[in-house]
């Protein structure tokens, strides 16, 4: 369609008016995805008390679902690069440790003439 020289597209008008897709904090996202595994109120009710799509809801729901053993692992709450972080901090301290000792026994050593 042309409207004064220019083509007209109707869903051009729609994409302007888009805004920028909003970003949810984690907690967000646990209570929505929590209040839909109670089962207490439908996806829709959820979906429209939160103001987020019905799709999103349940794809949390299914998140939340799959990851709610790891809240009660072994390692709750210490994931293994946590873990790989504390040891490589404790063996740099061993490291740093033994250069020192190092450092102190070749001076000794050199005081004493060996």
């Amino acid at each position: 369609m042309w409207c004064f020289g220019v083509a007209y597209k109707p869903y051009q008008m729609h994409n302007d008016m888009k805004g920028k897709r909003r970003r949810h904090d984690p907690e967000f996202k646990a209570r929505v995805a929590l209040e839909a595994l109670k089962g207490v109120k439908t996806i829709q009710e959820i979906a429209k008390e939160y103001e987020v799509h019905p799709v999103q809801v349940s794809e949390w729901k299914k998140v939340m679902a799959q990851n709610a053993a790891s809240a009660f692992g072994a390692s709750a709450g210490c994931s293994d690069a946590e873990e790989f972080e504390k040891e490589r901090v404790r063996l740099h301290a061993k490291i740093g440790q033994q250069a020192v000792e190092l450092d102190w026994l070749t001076k000794k050593s050199k005081q004493l003439g060996l």
